[in-house]
Parts: C-alpha cells; structure tokens; sequence
C-alpha cells in the first residue's frame, strides 16, 4: 500500500505504453565476466524515469564488471508484481522503496543491511533527522534520495494583500489561520483547501497530530490506542471549523495530493505536500510569481516544531541477492557519491523534492537556479528539519483516525465520540493484527 500523495500523483502519470511487464533499459549482450544486476523502479513522473535512465547509463559505462539492467514498473501493477517475483525467488537486486516499507520488508527478511556493503563515512552524510528512517536495531537496510514534506502551506500574496493582510507574515496558529481563511473567502473563492475525506486524512494529518500531541494515536508499543488522549480535540476542531464555517470546499472535484485547485484559482491558500510545486510549475505557471510558501503553523504559534511528515523513497538491496556488493555499488554511485549527480535531480523536479544528504545540500548552495527558487530556502530549512517519519504501522491505524477527522469535521458524531470510535477501532486492528510490542526499535 502506499499511502502518500506522491503515489497518487505517479500513478495518474503511467501511460499506456507501459507495460504491465515493466520497460527495461537492459538490453544486448553481457560481456563475460560481467554480474548484471537488476534494477527495479516505481514509474513516477516522466522526467524521474528519463534522470534514472541517464545515470543507469553512465554508471554501466563506467563499469567492466557490472552492469544494471533497469526496469520501469507502473505503480498500480508494483505490490503485485514484487510479490510474485519475491515468492519466485527471483525478486530485484535493487528496488525502490518508500520509508514506510523499510521497517516491515526488515522484519519480513526482504532486505540486505548496508553497512557491510557501503563504507561507514556514507551514512554520515545522511541528514540526522532522516538516518532514523532507514536505519533498524542499529542497522541501515535502505540507502535514502529524497524527502518530500507531507503539508506545506501556500498562499496567493495578491488574495492576502487585497484582504488587507501581511503576505510576508503568514499565520503561525491554527487560530490565525482560521482568520485568514474568513478574510480570504470571497465569492466563489474559498479561503483554502485541506483534505476532507478519511483516506487522504488519514495520512495527510500525521505532521499534525505529531504537532497536536507529540505522538500518533497508539502508544509506542503499539499494544493500545491513544486516540481519546484531550490534545486531538484541537486538531478536530480545526478541521471542523474550516469545514463548517464554508472556508474549504465541500465538495472537492480532486484529493489532498492534487493542488489543481488552487493552480485554477479557486482556493487562496493550500495545504499540500512540497511535491504540488512541481505540479504549479509544470501546469499552472502563471501562479508561480503570486505564491508563497510557509511552514503550515503550529496549534500554539511556536516556531520548530512538526507539522509534515516526511514521506520519500530510497533504493533497497533483497536479502536473497547474489549480487549484494555489486548492487551496493551502483547505489553508492547514485545516492551516495558525487553530490552533483543527486543535485542534478533535485535540478530536474523543479525543487519538489528535498536533500537528504549535508554533501548535496552544499552542491545545491552554490547552484545559482537553487538559490533563486522562490520555495527552496523556506522548505529546506523551515519544514524538512522538523519533518517526521511516516509511521510504520498497518494503514488501517491511520485510516481510522482519518475516520475520526471526517466524521468531527462533517458533522457526523461530535469530537469525542469521533475520538472514542477511533480509539476503539485502533484497538480492535492492534488485536486482529497482533500487533502489540511489534513496532520498531
């Protein structure tokens, strides 16, 4: 399953040439002498297959012992066809694999540890709010290349100057939100856009319930629900009140991960993942120079604290490989060494995604296109260091608490009996799941 927007929007991306089969830059004849490792990766957007094929190249023609045979696979045919190739014993050497699944592919025996395969000094590199994410008891089971923050906020500056507002002071507090959001709905335009459905709440809302309370609703163990706990109350009323008060569409022609909406111009502000600005800059480039960004505020104002969780992808080795050095090799090469290689991607997605490495974020610091993003600078240094992990537990946690959000915010049961279902139905997945003392350590 995967849970974030990023998905959603990859998916819409596949074209019907694909097929289910996958597409492969392999090819030819293997000299001899040669280990060929495959190479499988998610279809994303367009131009992330064309910078993957471009170093999947280089890296093969650099190289007299190895070669990568690299493999495109449409994101709705991927859970299925890794599968099939795992229980067939002729599962990838390399895979792409989000943060969420690092943890339980761990615990299923799917991956191979990287610090035997890999030198010491590349996992220095890795920011010290993302090692966590890949690394298990100790151990770093994936390489990582990327973070992108689940909830930003952005705002048209010509909407909030007309209203009689500060666009280079954006609010901090949900309380200061709600005002602007009253001042910006005006006619046909609302105030802003949030996701309003249990599926895109139940994963959109992580940043905010970390910031809400400093934790997910279970505890640590995953042996009992936390849901009821006083401080969600707020993160429900806020949703509520956006909804009831009419400040958000009611009817939203597309899901949280789809800035569509404020591109259009039917919204003033959006909250939205770091990856809509890719979408903006590809599709509604008009609204470039009436945007900005800011860190989606706190429930109390305060400054440095979480409101996104930080979803990404990163290349894993399988456990049962018979290539496991050579295929630690090419990931070395492209996650893990020159940092232009990887400055070059984030180049190449327009700034949407975001570094994980100290070393990469020194090649971008002198890279004039960088430097004169207009979201950049806000992002990498307002919201990526704050940002969270993803939680690890089954979807069906999150699910229930975005069941919470949607029945509080619309009107369905009040915020204590929305919170009080949730709980019950997190306790009934922690039981048919037996999932008490299973979370990562």
């Amino acid at each position: 399953m995967r849970r974030r927007g990023i998905v959603m929007l990859a998916i819409a991306a596949v074209t019907a040439s694909v097929a289910m089969s996958g597409c492969s830059s392999g090819g030819g004849e293997t000299p001899a002498g040669t280990t060929t490792v495959t190479f499988w990766q998610q279809k994303f957007e367009d131009y992330q297959q064309a910078w993957f094929k471009k170093y999947v190249d280089q890296f093969n023609a650099s190289q007299s012992k190895v070669k990568v045979d690299y493999q495109v696979v449409p994101g709705d045919t991927w859970a299925q066809k890794l599968k099939a190739a795992q229980a067939a014993g002729k599962a990838p050497d390399i895979a792409t694999t989000n943060y969420g699944n690092v943890s339980p592919g761990v615990a299923q025996g799917q991956f191979a540890s990287l610090d035997e395969l890999l030198p010491a000094e590349k996992f220095d590199d890795i920011k010290g709010n993302v090692k966590p994410f890949v690394t298990i008891g100790g151990k770093h089971y994936a390489y990582p290349m990327l973070v992108e923050p689940s909830t930003v906020l952005y705002y048209r500056t010509d909407l909030v100057t007309a209203a009689g507002l500060d666009p280079a002071s954006p609010p901090k507090s949900w309380d200061e939100l709600i005002v602007w959001a009253t001042k910006l709905t005006q006619g046909a335009v609302k105030g802003m856009t949030i996701a309003s459905a249990a599926p895109d709440l139940g994963w959109s809302s992580w940043g905010l319930q970390y910031n809400a309370c400093g934790r997910l609703p279970v505890n640590d163990d995953w042996s009992k629900a936390a849901a009821m706990d006083p401080c969600y109350e707020k993160l429900l009323g806020l949703y509520k009140t956006l909804y009831a008060n009419g400040l958000i569409p009611k009817q939203p022609k597309v899901g949280y991960a789809d800035g569509a909406p404020y591109g259009q111009g039917e919204v003033a502000m959006m909250a939205g993942g770091s990856w809509v600005i890719g979408q903006l800059k590809n599709d509604f480039k008009a609204m470039i120079p009436k945007t900005a960004v800011a860190p989606f505020p706190s429930f109390d104002g305060s400054t440095g604290k979480t409101t996104a969780t930080l979803g990404g992808w990163t290349l894993t080795v399988d456990a049962k490989s018979k290539a496991k050095q050579q295929a630690a090799e090419f990931i070395k090469y492209l996650l893990a060494g020159d940092p232009a290689i990887m400055a070059d991607f984030f180049k190449t997605s327009g700034f949407s995604k975001y570094t994980v490495r100290s070393s990469v974020d020194l090649a971008l610091a002198s890279n004039p296109d960088a430097s004169a993003d207009p979201f950049m600078k806000i992002i990498s240094e307002k919201v990526v260091p704050f940002g969270k992990a993803e939680p690890a537990y089954p979807w069906d946690i999150s699910l229930a608490f975005g069941t919470a959000i949607e029945s509080a915010m619309k009107g369905s049961a009040d915020i204590p009996t929305s919170l009080k279902t949730a709980d019950a139905a997190i306790n009934d997945v922690i039981k048919k799941q037996s999932l008490a003392g299973t979370a990562p350590k």
